[in-house]
């Protein structure tokens, strides 16, 4: 198999640009596809600095995005984005600035839609496990609890079972 040659600094930072330039990026990631294309990891660390002096990378807006579209577009709660971010090594200040920018009663929205959808599949059931399930199903796309329970209750509250 035949081996490719490095990029050079300077070409692997007008990649890094124009991939930036087309979605916002976390550094870890940019990090990764540097020594991907063969940099040491000095010459990675000069391009992200340089990326990040000209704004191609931007820790908030990458934490303001993410948070945007994992919550309008995947349904995420609060604890997932906030742990997917901080596994992209993004720092709290700027997790706890895009988590704030969540409309609450969007938040709430999205809870009832996702209750309302997974209710078709446990309407028959033992109340007990129908809210079982809603409150797993809940938490497991990283609501709080402090969210889920009284949305829960609620719900159950307007079908008309008892738990």
């Amino acid at each position: 198999m035949k081996m490719k040659k490095p990029l050079s600094a300077e070409a692997a930072l007008t990649r890094a640009a124009a991939l930036c330039a087309r979605s916002e990026q976390a550094e870890i990631d940019v990090r990764a596809k540097l020594l991907a294309w063969g940099l040491t990891p000095a010459s990675a660390a000069q391009v992200i600095e340089r990326l990040q002096d000209e704004h191609f990378l931007d820790e908030q807006r990458y934490a303001r995005a993410y948070c945007r579209d994992k919550f309008n577009f995947n349904g995420w709660g609060r604890i997932k984005i906030a742990f997917m971010l901080k596994s992209k090594g993004v720092g709290q200040t700027a997790i706890d600035a895009a988590l704030a920018e969540i409309d609450a009663a969007r938040y709430r929205e999205h809870i009832d839609k996702l209750l309302r959808d997974k209710w078709r599949d446990v309407a028959g059931k033992d109340p007990r496990l129908a809210r079982a399930a809603l409150l797993r199903l809940a938490a497991s796309r990283g609501y709080e609890p402090d969210a889920i329970y009284p949305a829960v209750d609620a719900f159950m509250a307007t079908t008309g079972s008892k738990s």
